[in-house]
């Protein structure tokens, strides 16, 4: 019998002390790379998107890799393609840790939506109220003293 399955990962992480590093301009640089990452991890992106201080990516993983080795490749391969390319300047490194919520493939396109309007999204709510209702809506437990 062979390995079947459909999980959405909607994976979230910040900068460093959500500093606002990561210019508009040079992201899509990036997300490709991001991109990469997960093709090379067989992966499925659906989507990716961010602001200057934190990014969305919205991905089916492949039944063999780990989450949490995915997203350490991830922050670990993209700060090096950050850093020797000198995407953003200003940038130091991700903040520790990450958020990962999965969700049904029936709300796929509803994910998808929601990552690509980032920009107009932001405007009426900040990341920090963003992930705390994340947090909230999926029965996570935290202490916000390690929100910051």
């Amino acid at each position: 019998m062979s390995t079947y399955t459909q999980i959405l990962y909607q994976i979230i992480f910040s900068t460093k002390d959500r500093e606002p590093t990561l210019v508009k301009e040079d992201r899509e640089k990036l997300f490709r790379y991001i991109w990469g990452i997960l093709k090379n991890n067989k992966s499925h992106l659906y989507r990716i998107n961010g602001m200057e201080d934190h990014i969305h990516i919205l991905t089916s993983l492949h039944p063999t890799i780990a989450l949490s080795s995915l997203v350490k490749d991830i922050k670990v391969a993209s700060s090096k393609f950050i850093k020797e390319n000198q995407v953003f300047p200003n940038f130091g490194y991700w903040q520790n840790g990450y958020g990962a919520f999965t969700y049904s493939y029936h709300a796929k396109d509803d994910l998808i939506a929601y990552i690509k309007n980032q920009e107009e999204h932001h405007k009426t709510v900040s990341f920090m109220d963003e992930y705390k209702t994340l947090l909230k809506e999926f029965g996570v437990e935290f202490d916000e003293k390690y929100l910051i």
